[in-house]
């Protein structure tokens, strides 16, 4: 039951509807007993500052960010962290006492704590990122904090270039590069993993998929598609199709929200309740 005394927490973006974070959040809270709410909220653009200005007026404790939101949220933000800064995307929002508005990025640390439960170490690999938004930025940086070989394939130039230039000034053991999709497709392209970082595949718009339908697969150890909602996109299918061992971002989903989830409570979240709650969606 919702009270006057309920916490609120909410997820900020466009779309939202498709978004797991309320079924396995809410279910986090039951579980510990917690007077705690989250729930989706549809921002447009032109009302994104208002939105985030407004949580600590509205009783919010924290929020969520998603896409479009991560990298246009940082300037209505009273402080961010330092690996948020470096990142230069924000996924998760505290709101501290005075209403002050403090901005993570805990899809790094969650990405890194997924890779790490499928058995998957990065370091020495060379990942090829397709995009080079907010979610292109956090895993690039996990992949480079872990010694791996970064190369940004995006279809705005001008953002991957920039992505690959913030990688650079971090001092990465192995030099970031930028490469087009036509040299991945070669077949003595030499990659171990491929990372769907774009919401292409996401519900509704399933049938699409970053990587072109007749062109070759690259070879590699793993297929990493960050969207989640349908669990078997296009892009695993393609994937899968060749052998590769595939995952879908449900995975990072879960430890990047029991990460926030700790944040926010101070309590260490019920990550195989989380689980649960959404595999039965």
């Amino acid at each position: 039951m919702v009270t006057g005394t309920t916490r609120l927490v909410g997820i900020i973006g466009n779309p939202v509807a498709h978004s797991l974070s309320p079924v396995m959040h809410n279910a986090a809270f039951r579980s510990l007993g917690m007077d705690w709410l989250y729930v989706p909220l549809l921002v447009e653009s032109h009302n994104l500052a208002n939105a985030i200005k407004g949580l600590p007026a509205l009783g919010f404790q924290a929020a969520n960010v998603t896409v479009p939101y991560k990298e246009k949220v940082i300037p209505f933000l009273d402080r961010i962290s330092t690996a948020a800064s470096e990142i230069g995307a924000v996924n998760t929002v505290t709101i501290e006492p005075g209403g002050v508005l403090a901005g993570e990025n805990t899809d790094w640390t969650g990405f890194l704590s997924h890779l790490s439960e499928i058995g998957f170490g990065p370091a020495g690999c060379t990942a090829v990122i397709l995009g080079s938004g907010g979610s292109a930025r956090a895993v690039s940086y996990a992949l480079a904090s872990k010694g791996a070989k970064v190369v940004v394939c995006g279809r705005n130039a001008e953002t991957s270039a920039a992505l690959v230039e913030s990688l650079r000034k971090l001092g990465c053991k192995e030099i970031p590069e930028t490469w087009s999709l036509q040299k991945v497709q070669e077949p003595s392209c030499d990659v171990d993993m491929i990372i769907n970082t774009t919401p292409l595949g996401m519900v509704p718009q399933i049938d699409s998929s970053p990587w072109p339908e007749a062109a070759p697969f690259p070879k590699c150890r793993l297929a990493y598609d960050l969207v989640y909602n349908p669990p078997r996109t296009r892009f695993v299918e393609q994937a899968l199709a060749t052998g590769i061992k595939t995952t879908n971002g449900l995975g990072m989903l879960v430890h990047q929200a029991g990460i926030a989830f700790s944040l926010w409570t101070g309590k260490t979240a019920p990550l195989d309740v989380m689980k649960q709650a959404i595999a039965l969606c």
